[in-house]
This record gives structure tokens, sequence and C-alpha cells, in this order.
């Protein structure tokens, strides 16, 4: 694993726009970085593979924990929702992706940092974007990446299990959302499934024949939601979903994994795995970052080393329960400290992007740098 720095394409802004890739800056900053690439071992990617898939099994092993051992307290799980999402997970609803961030240096064995189970973003551009630059600028290598053809397959697997038509609903006025979610409408579109696109706000209920409803009160059968199930269970609305007919996507067990809950159950359960940071609801000996178990894009997290607070970042989960991890350093190969970002499509790891900070805390505008395979 290496850090390659070299010029970008000289019309990489009309490259990348050409693919409808419109949010490459973030405030003035870039945010897609191809002054160079990662670049790694053939026997590296089977590592972060192999990891991935090792780390997805272990966490539908740890849901079945929680359901079977009634632990949702620890998930700070209203009890109203409990057996809504126990008849979730019974029912084997479908899940189509996930992200595991890790810390790996093609050293010692990744390590996870969380897990970005129900609305993880920068989808797209690990997808296509950086695919596309590769095809550009080193046609002659390979990238792991089967992300595009993974998800297809992904949605024809749920449109011959009777999903043929499908909502995909996020935020108005979220560019990074949009350009997300209008990239998996248009693979579950090749697909063959029929898709529209709703606004979250737009979402109304019906309450006579008990589901959800979209433009012109068209019931919503199925719905793929760019919006955390945390904010929708405490939604004024939210009472309706136990009702609803609507299927999700993601499906509502997926709760207990995009909760950092999940990495203290990780480590109790699986205390030799080498790919688990020791972690805990008290605050561990040595170094350790804190947490909260419901946060987003590296608001309130604190590191501390060697007794004092390193840095912190400020954000709206100030009042959340947290959890401790073990610190990991991130890579830091001379341009800034870097997270990996396994994708998970189904069952299988399918591909990664990279995500770049001078922090070595990431947060939403963290660079995306490419990466590509060789020898």
């Amino acid at each position: 694993m290496r850090r390659v720095i070299a010029p970008p394409r000289l019309n990489w802004r009309r490259d990348v726009e050409e693919l409808g890739f419109t949010f490459h800056t973030i405030d003035g900053d870039v945010y897609w970085d191809e002054g160079g690439w990662y670049e790694f071992s053939l026997a590296e990617i089977e590592e972060i593979e192999t990891a991935t898939n090792t780390l997805h099994e272990m966490c539908l092993q740890a849901v079945q924990v929680v359901l079977d051992d009634d632990r949702f307290d620890e998930f700070r799980i209203p009890p109203a929702f409990r057996e809504w999402i126990r008849a979730s997970w019974d029912n084997d609803e479908p899940t189509v992706y996930g992200r595991f961030d890790l810390a790996y240096d093609g050293q010692t064995p990744p390590k996870l940092l969380e897990y970005n189970a129900d609305t993880p973003t920068a989808l797209f551009e690990a997808a296509v974007v950086q695919w596309q630059w590769l095809e550009s600028v080193h046609p002659e290598l390979d990238q792991f990446n089967s992300l595009h053809e993974q998800l297809i397959d992904a949605w024809k697997y749920l449109r011959e299990h009777g999903m043929t038509r499908l909502g995909f609903a996020a935020t108005e006025g979220h560019e990074e959302d949009f350009g997300n979610i209008t990239y998996l409408r248009d693979t579950a579109a090749q697909a063959g499934i029929v898709t529209e696109y709703l606004d979250v706000s737009a979402i109304g209920f019906d309450s006579k024949r008990q589901t959800f409803v979209g433009t012109d009160d068209v019931p919503i059968d199925c719905l793929f939601k760019l919006y955390p199930w945390e904010w929708m269970i405490a939604e004024e609305f939210s009472s309706h979903l136990l009702a609803a007919k609507t299927h999700w996507i993601e499906p509502p067990w997926k709760m207990l994994l995009s909760n950092k809950a999940l990495l203290v159950l990780l480590w109790e359960l699986f205390p030799n795995c080498e790919y688990l940071l020791p972690a805990s609801w008290e605050p561990l000996t040595g170094d350790f970052v804190r947490k909260p178990i419901l946060s987003r894009e590296g608001s309130n997290i604190q590191l501390v080393r060697r007794g004092a607070v390193l840095t912190e970042t400020d954000g709206p989960y100030s009042e959340v329960a947290v959890v401790y991890q073990a610190f990991h350093p991130l890579p830091n190969l001379g341009r800034g400290h870097a997270v990996l970002g396994s994708w998970i499509i189904g069952d299988a790891a399918c591909g990664m992007g990279i995500r770049e900070d001078e922090n070595p805390i990431t947060h939403n505008t963290s660079r995306f740098v490419p990466h590509l395979i060789r020898g």
C-alpha cells in the first residue's frame, strides 16, 4: 500500500460532471481529489475483502444475540419499535448495502472503526467516478470495484421476489444525498424496477389504506430511504411505521447495525478477532476514541491520547450515549489520514473508497481519493 502523487487530469471537472458528479468541490475545497491515488497489491485487496466479509458475518450474528437476549436497551431502541425490528429480522427482510470504515496500513490487519449500515454515502464516487478515472488514467490496471454490477444484481434479486416498483426518498436540497440516491435509482432501473424519486417531506400517510403515500396519494409499497432510521422513529409520524404495509430499504433490523453500541457487543462476542478494536461503555485504559452511539459525519467525536484530549469535534449529538473504542491510528502517507470504506452489497464485499483528511477525525468534506491495484 502506498500513496502516489501525480497531477490530475487536465479536464477532470468536465469529465466527472459528465458523469453527473456535481459535488466534486465543497465550499470551494476539492472533495474529489485525483492529485494522485492509493496503490495496493492484490494480496492487500484480498485481505481487505476477507476482513469485510468476516465482519459482515459477525454483525449478523450480533443481531441475533440482541434479539435472543433482548438487549435493545443497550442500543437505546424505544420499546414501541422492538417487536417491529424483531419481525423485520424474522421475516428476512432484505438488505442492499452497507459500508465498513476500516483503518488499514498494509502492514497490520484491517481494524473496524464503525459500520455505516443504514444510509452510507460516497457510493457514487466509489462505484462510478473512480472507475472512470481508472479507465482514463490507467486502463491497463484494475481496481477493487464491482459495485455497479453487484448493485444491479441485488436489485434484480428484489425484483424477482416481488419488488417491481420502488420509491427513492432523500432530503431536498442536499446535493450529495441527491447524487447518491439518483445513482442508486439508476441501478435499480437497469435491473428492471420501476422507480420514482420522492422528497422525504412530501411523503404522507393514508390511515384508511394503512400505507405511506407519495405523489398524488399513490401508495408506496416499497421505499428506499436515504434518511436515517433514528430520525424516522423520532418523527411525529413514527407511530405509523408500525402499522404501515410499506416495505423499507434498508429494513428496520439494520437499526441495530447502524448503532455504535454494536462495537461494544462485537468486542464482547469476538474478543480475539484481529479485525476488531477493544470497545466498552466505560473509558478505556490507554488511548481511546469516544463516540456517540448515534452520530454522523464525524460529529461529537473525542480523541484522547496519553490522558489528554488530542482533538474533538462539535455537533448535535452531545446528549447521546457514548461508547469508547481503543485508538488505532489511521495511516498517513504524506497527504493526510486515510480511512478505507469497504462496501458490502447483499452479503459480499465488492469495492472500496478512500477518504483522506489532515484531521485524524474523518468528516463529511474529507477528500475522496481513488485507488488501483498493481501487480
